[in-house]
């Protein structure tokens, strides 16, 4: 005869929860096995329950305790009373359990006599077919794995009767065996350490597949509470099954093992499980007593060995079958990228040679020079040093951030390790092929006709603002247009999978760092990104989209506030590096014209020096048939990428319009405005984004589309010509650079990067001292700091009264005042190309001024200028506090662990390659128009033929006269050969009014992962027919 049973039933307090709690009881008042008792734990208020009077009749007690009481602790409140020789029935209020379960509990409990658990068939109350849970495993390391979650049950797992533990719900546990839920376990994975505990104790878990319950399978995976949970019932098990001597080890593992699988979590993809992966290490770091409580439990009833649960466990190879899902892309398309079929590769090569034709001699050069350009330090080591928080390259006693670009400039020096300069020179050599790289593969989110990927790559390697800023030495201009197509490229897809959001975050961390005249713009566009997806609600995708200017925010920050602090917020958009005072657009109504024609200087493109002509007026309109094509792409059936373009080129127009008259830098005693170029090219990318969509949708017809792609390269190929003859024939500002702004002298002696000071004097064009201090073998490019070059009054010690005393007939101690600041050397600068009076009056004063002065000693002339050395020693320079190093360091931590974060989403996985083979690869894709119907030809009566007059001896009567005796070509079609209306009739198109964002995010609850359903455009030659996808009705009836 079967044991009496307890139910306990614990519910939730909700909108919903006495709705729940009925159901549960009329499923329970259904049973061909009634419980003998039941007792209600509410968890959280109870009025509505206890004013029920269902719940009166079926409850022996209802127990109020607190909302946030876990499903163990509930339990352990009723268990009081429940009798000593009652089974107990553990239910939660989504249980519906069938009318049998509970005799196929109690039946599966009596034919096992060695069994303490019976575990019934969780099934989804959504899909009844749907198993949620049947029985539970565990791996080696502890993870906890439902091997039988989201199969269709179909009766495959029914012959299985034993297993390593089952979810804790509507599990029945026999009378005398003391098993009860962990309340340590924080409500997650009790029915699996019940299952253990039963093991241990030389008992088991039987499997009873008749015993069927409904429940809510709607577990919230993927959550930051929902890993939090896991990973805290996980490290609650290790610690509660380890070996005693063991335990103090793994104690002192969980942090270690915390911040590797936060590395493991942001590589796989999951950010969201990274914070409730150090808080469940924390919590299990102070719950020693839950711990305690937890082994004695076990030691009081164990009676097996750890390796009667060794068969149970799940191997590492059975884990890898449960969690793959093949390698194919079954849930989406799979499109080629056609990098070399296509003729990208071909386009990047072709490239590549006119790089080599244009910057040829380059290669003998050991550095570059010439505008902005300045030498790269000698060691990797010193280029990351300017790159970090600390004393600047500058000035004395100057301490405070390092600009972005710094460490822009030292991920690229240290691709050339040996010789930092020279990755400069190879960077204007390979300046083509990776512009037309970049193009091709940014193109490739807007079409994916090759003909057009090619136009796009040459136009981005042609663009004017591009080759000026290769001719004019500005090495953050050619950055940022070889880093903006990548941008382009992964921003349009961040919504989509954190691995484009990672990458495209370090991207425009980047980008912004070669161009901070360009935040506004960025943060503008961000915004509108959000809020768009926000009206979708693709909460998900905004999501990924906020974490896009996080490492961006981060990186800035330091400088941003110095410069808040000091009042000039302003000088964050200066342009970096070195600041260069050359001939630009201006802020009137003739430089904006030349803006709105896509050029950053008045020179209108060197055309007038180049035909020796007072002006090219017609040079600003070789831009208009790409803008033409972009403005275009707004009524055609692609119009939110149209639209989304032409925003992204209105964006940067009016940056540029804005920074021309913008001076927040200065050099030579002259305020420098901000270049426009950097924002040029911002709008550069949006015009050639609508002209693609433009020539890959509106123009349908291979020949129109072919000549107006021609007559748009066309213009940037003209208005390219100049600048290209500059570079050939070294017409250009960029020349053969040195690797040191100093005499070889203080090269020489500060070789290594040795922290030498060098005093540079300057006579300014106005007769003013210019004056500041140089530290190691040269000024160098990395070194160069916008907080130094925006300054508003005198950084760190101010050197004017020293320096003016010293080329004065003022007579003290120079050089141990010099001494004293770690100064070695004074440099008198040579004299500028043109040289004004005033300049040369004082630099002649100056350098007589130092031949007099005792404790120097004059080195000599040299191409730099006049040099001089002390003889005394100087000391050392100046060290960082110990509030300044805490500072540099806390600066520091925080860029590097979000940039890693970042770096590490953007790693590829099997996984995530997947993924995006399931989706489009271009941007906006409509699903696919089906051809209209053809029209049925109407049937036509047949016309018997007019016979021929004949004369009555040759008239012959038929013996029948039917329908076959007319001729062929006259009769009616045959209804079953001719095809009907509803026969040729094609699938209703999906409505336009869909817009091409819709159709991007389709897939965004998926992760990435489109949906069966979703259609794209079929990949087509630019010499083939117009696709079917984007021909306009009228040529699909044609």
């Amino acid at each position: 005869m079967s044991a009496r049973v307890h139910a306990v039933l614990v519910a939730r307090s909700g909108s919903t929860s006495l709705a729940r709690l009925l159901r549960a009881l009329d499923a329970l008042a259904a049973q061909t096995r009634r419980p003998d008792a039941l007792t209600i734990v509410a968890c959280g208020p109870s009025s509505a329950m206890r004013s029920s009077v269902r719940v009166a009749q079926s409850a022996e007690a209802v127990i109020e305790t607190k909302a946030s009481t876990t499903l163990a602790s509930a339990v352990a409140l009723a268990l009081p009373r429940v009798a000593k020789d009652a089974d107990l029935w553990i239910l939660t209020d989504d249980c519906a359990p069938a009318p049998s379960a509970l005799e196929q509990l109690a039946g599966a409990l009596e034919r096992s006599p060695a069994a303490a658990i019976a575990a019934p068939k969780l099934l989804s109350d959504v899909d009844e077919h749907r198993i949620a849970s049947f029985g539970q495993s565990m791996t080696r390391l502890g993870r906890a794995v439902d091997p039988a979650r989201g199969e269709l049950d179909q009766g495959q797992l029914d012959g299985q009767d034993d297993t390593l533990g089952a979810d804790v719900r509507g599990l029945l546990i026999r009378a005398g065996r003391g098993l009860r839920p962990d309340p340590g376990l924080g409500g997650r994975d009790e029915g699996l350490d019940l299952g253990v505990r039963a093991r241990l104790a030389g008992a088991r878990i039987v499997l009873a597949p008749g015993a069927r319950i409904a429940v809510d399978d709607t577990t919230g995976e993927g959550t930051a509470a929902d890993a939090y949970a896991r990973r805290r019932a996980q490290l609650h098990r290790r610690l509660s099954y380890a070996p005693a001597a063991a335990v103090p080890l793994h104690w002192l593992s969980l942090l270690p093992l915390a911040l590797w699988r936060s590395i493991t979590h942001l590589t796989g993809k999951r950010p969201a499980a990274v914070l409730p992966e150090w808080g469940a290490a924390g919590v299990a770091m102070v719950s020693g007593s839950a711990v305690a409580r937890s082994r004695r439990a076990i030691k009081a009833d164990r009676s097996a060995s750890w390796a009667s649960i060794a068969p149970l466990r799940m191997t590492r190879a059975q884990l890898r079958q449960h969690l793959d899902d093949g390698h194919g892309t079954e849930a989406g398309v799979h499109e080629e990228l056609g990098f070399f079929s296509g003729g990208g590769a071909w386009a990047v090569l072709a490239a590549l040679v006119a790089g080599v034709a244009l910057f040829a001699s380059l290669l003998a050069w050991p550095a570059l020079g010439g505008g902005a350009l300045l030498p790269m330090r000698e060691t990797v080591a010193a280029l990351w040093r300017d790159a970090a928080y600390g004393q600047r390259g500058f000035g004395v006693g100057v301490v405070g951030p390092a600009d972005p670009f710094s460490g822009v400039l030292a991920v690229l020096g240290s691709l050339w390790p040996g010789a930092p300069s020279f990755s400069l020179v190879l960077l204007w050599v390979a300046a083509l092929p990776l512009a037309m790289l970049g193009g091709w593969f940014a193109a490739t989110r807007i079409t994916d006709r090759p003909g057009l990927r090619i136009l796009a790559g040459t136009v981005w390697a042609l663009a004017p603002t591009f080759l000026i800023a290769l001719a004019d030495g500005r090495p953050a201009a050619v950055l940022l247009h070889l880093l903006l197509p990548w941008v382009f490229h992964t921003v349009l897809v961040a919504q989509r999978s954190w691995g484009a959001a990672g990458a495209a975050s370090l991207l425009t961390a980047a980008s912004l760092a070669c161009a901070p005249s360009l935040a506004p713009a960025f943060v503008l566009l961000w915004l509108i990104a959000i809020v768009w997806l926000l009206v979708l609600r693709r909460v998900r995708g905004a999501v990924r989209m906020v974490w896009v200017l996080v490492p961006s925010v981060v990186v800035f920050a330091p400088l941003a506030i110095w410069q808040a602090a000091r009042g000039t917020l302003w000088a964050l958009l200066s342009d970096p590096g070195a600041i260069l005072a050359a001939p630009q657009a201006t802020a009137d109504a003739a430089g904006r014209l030349a803006l709105l024609g896509g050029l950053p200087t008045m020179d209108q493109a060197g055309w007038p020096a180049l035909l020796h002509a007072h002006g090219a007026p017609w040079v600003l309109w070789l831009a208009a048939p790409l803008g033409v094509l972009a403005v275009v792409s707004t009524i055609t059936r692609r119009w939110s990428v149209g639209i989304g373009s032409l925003l992204v080129a209105a964006t940067g127009l009016a940056t540029a319009f804005a920074v021309v008259g913008i001076a927040v830098a200065f050099t030579q005693s002259q305020a420098v405005p901000i270049w426009p170029g950097s924002a040029l090219s911002l709008a550069w990318i949006g015009v050639l984004g609508g002209a693609l969509v433009t020539l890959d949708c509106a123009i349908t017809r291979p020949t129109w589309r072919g000549l107006a792609a021609l007559v748009a390269a066309a213009g940037v190929v003209v208005c390219a010509v100049p600048t290209g003859v500059s570079l050939v024939t070294g017409e250009a500002t960029i020349h053969r650079g040195e690797l040191t702004t100093l005499p070889a002298y203080v090269s020489a002696q500060a070789r290594g990067d040795r922290e030498l000071g060098t005093l540079v004097l300057t006579a300014q064009p106005s007769g003013a001292l210019g004056t500041t201090v140089v530290w190691g073998a040269s000024a160098t490019l990395g070194a160069q700091a916008t907080m130094v070059s925006t300054a508003t009054a005198p950084q760190g010690v101010d050197l004017t009264e020293l320096s003016v005393d010293l080329v004065s007939a003022r007579q003290f101690d120079a050089p141990k005042a010099l001494g004293a600041l770690g100064v070695r050397f004074v440099l008198v600068e040579s004299a500028a190309d043109k040289e004004t009076s005033a300049a040369r009056s004082l630099r002649l004063q100056a350098g007589t001024a130092l031949d007099q002065r005792t404790g120097f000693v004059r080195v000599g002339e040299t191409p730099r200028g006049v040099l001089w050395r002390m003889e005394a020693a100087p000391a050392a320079r100046q060290g960082l506090t110990a509030g300044q190093r805490a500072t540099a360091q806390l600066v520091v931590a925080i860029e590097i662990i979000v940039l890693l974060a970042a770096l590490l989403l953007s790693i590829p996985t099997r996984s995530s390659r997947r993924a995006a083979r399931a989706v489009p690869r271009a941007v906006g894709v409509l699903p696919e128009r089906a051809p209209r119907p053809a029209k049925p030809e109407r049937e036509r009566r047949a016309r018997p033929r007019r016979k021929p007059k004949t004369s009555p001896e040759s008239l012959v009567i038929p013996a029948v006269a039917g329908a076959g005796s007319a001729d062929p070509a006259g009769e009616a079609p045959d209804e079953q050969s001719a095809p009907s209306a509803q026969e040729t009739a094609a699938p209703e198109p999906e409505a336009e009014s869909t817009t091409s964002t819709e159709a991007l995010l389709d897939a965004e609850e998926t992760d990435g992962v489109a949906p069966p359903e979703s259609a794209t455009e079929v990949n087509v030659d630019d010499a083939s027919e117009p696709r079917t996808g984007s021909a306009p009705a009228k040529e699909a009836d044609e």
